[in-house]
């Protein structure tokens, strides 16, 4: 990545940087550049809080996207970034970007030619001034310091050390394969990961408060996530195996929930905990229609014909078929699997029959997954899924079905290719036993005629 401190782009109406606050009235502006460059990364850095390193920062922020250029005001801690104004709005600025506190007490993002990028609701409720505080929270106060719009509120992918979180929020950070989103999701009975796919959310991970108590809010210490109850009395906690402080929590491109130290030796964060520490346990570890093998690997599921997994390439478009009105499926039990996954929703004491064949028959179904336990396995759940993915390899797993839906031509095909190859060594089979009586045949042949020859010649006197 190309990356320039753009100290040559900024107009301020006050120092270029310092420890200050920024009253009504100022902006900072950073000129857009006039050729696109791929890779291109600038920040005009304009407020910091403190001197300890790693500290914390305010910036504007241009990066080359998608043939132009994306504009957001980001708070940094040391160089990693732990908010942004991207995550709520998307700016592609002309010219110049600006971001200005208003006479009227509003933040915004505008361009050279007036067009508002993202900006607070704060108009008319006496803000005067916008803080960095030494916690990392951005802040718009009032004459008597009241805060009436902090960034702590709006969180994106990370959560700061002493950062309080109230329910019902959520974190949220876009997938490796930038298609898929994943959150964590604080609610009254529990906190969770989700993949959030489509319009539908499956559950990965979660955590529940002993008997079933209510979660007020959530708040990051040294030592790991607590969560609290109405009472402010604390119902459950992550705890971090490390000896250093914990700076932030971040959700990850992998949906892995990962704690962080700032390691001094290093001059670097680093991961000091993660709440899922199997690879096979993150939802798309190996991509659709792949399993994630015991030994951490991946591999294509047998139906496709592919022996190898190759990253994404695993479903041949399988999902398009299913809602055109030619196509005939069938339900498909793969053994020795499960799913990590888990919807909202699922079909409660239904038989497997009835949960395979309203599968069938729902084109946007693609897989399922049938549990039973109890006695007699009397509890029952039936999970339908919009994809196929989070599969992995399970040694034994009683009371868990798990099936796929595929077009009964990729069946048929299969069982074509199966029953040429079966032809194929029975023409083989026989041509090599008949030639293996032949074989034989000659040879007694040989053997009957040698000794004739030997009878008939007549002995030669002494």
């Amino acid at each position: 990545m190309v990356f320039y401190l753009l100290s040559i782009f900024i107009s301020l109406l006050f120092h270029s940087f310092c420890e200050c606050d920024i009253s009504n009235g100022n902006r900072v502006s950073i000129s857009v550049p006039s050729t696109y460059k791929s890779g291109f990364e600038g920040r005009a850095y304009f407020i910091r809080a403190g001197e300890v390193v790693p500290s914390f920062k305010a910036a504007l922020s241009i990066e080359a996207l998608d043939g132009r250029y994306l504009c957001a005001l980001v708070v940094l801690f040391g160089e990693m970034e732990v908010w942004n104004s991207r995550r709520f709005s998307l700016f592609f600025p002309l010219e110049l970007c600006v971001l200005e506190l208003m006479e009227s007490g509003v933040l915004q993002l505008r361009d050279s030619s007036g067009r508002i990028g993202w900006r607070t609701g704060t108009s008319g409720q006496g803000v005067e001034r916008l803080k960095l505080l030494r916690t990392g929270n951005l802040v718009l106060t009032d004459a008597k310091n009241n805060t009436k719009w902090q960034s702590f509120d709006f969180p994106a992918h990370i959560m700061l050390w002493g950062q309080r979180l109230y329910t019902p929020t959520r974190l949220t950070s876009v997938a490796a394969d930038s298609t898929s989103l994943y959150s964590m999701e604080i609610q009254d009975e529990k906190i969770a990961l989700y993949l959030n796919s489509g319009s539908l959310n499956y559950s990965y991970w979660e955590l529940k408060p002993n008997k079933g108590q209510i979660i007020e809010f959530v708040e990051l210490g040294s030592t790991g996530l607590k969560l609290f109850s109405k009472r402010h009395r604390k119902v459950a906690q992550i705890s971090s195996n490390s000896l250093e402080p914990i700076r932030f929590l971040a959700l990850g491109k992998t949906g892995n929930l990962e704690f962080y130290h700032y390691s001094l030796y290093k001059g670097k964060f680093e991961a000091s905990f993660q709440v899922l520490n199997g690879t096979c346990d993150l939802p798309l570890t190996c991509g659709p229609y792949g399993i994630c093998r015991s030994s951490n690997t991946c591999t294509c599921m047998q139906i496709l014909n592919k022996t190898e997994h190759i990253q994404s390439e695993c479903d041949e478009g399988l999902l398009d078929k299913f809602c055109e009105s030619n196509v005939t499926v069938k339900m498909v039990e793969l053994e020795g699997v499960t799913s990590v996954l888990r919807s909202a929703h699922p079909m409660i004491n239904v038989s497997k029959e009835e949960c395979t064949s309203l599968c069938a028959a729902d084109c946007s179904c693609a897989s399922l997954l049938f549990s039973f336990g109890g006695v007699a396995g009397e509890q029952r759940e039936c999970f339908h899924y919009q994809l196929v993915g989070g599969v992995k390899q399970v040694e034994r797993e009683v009371g868990v079905n798990y099936l796929i839906k595929v077009p009964q031509e990729l069946i048929d095909g299969r069982s074509r290719n199966s029953s040429s190859i079966k032809k194929w060594i029975l023409i083989v089979g026989g041509v090599v036993n008949l030639l293996a009586v032949l074989f034989i045949l000659g040879g007694v042949v040989w053997y009957i005629l040698t000794r004739k020859r030997k009878k008939a010649t007549p002995r030669e006197n002494s």
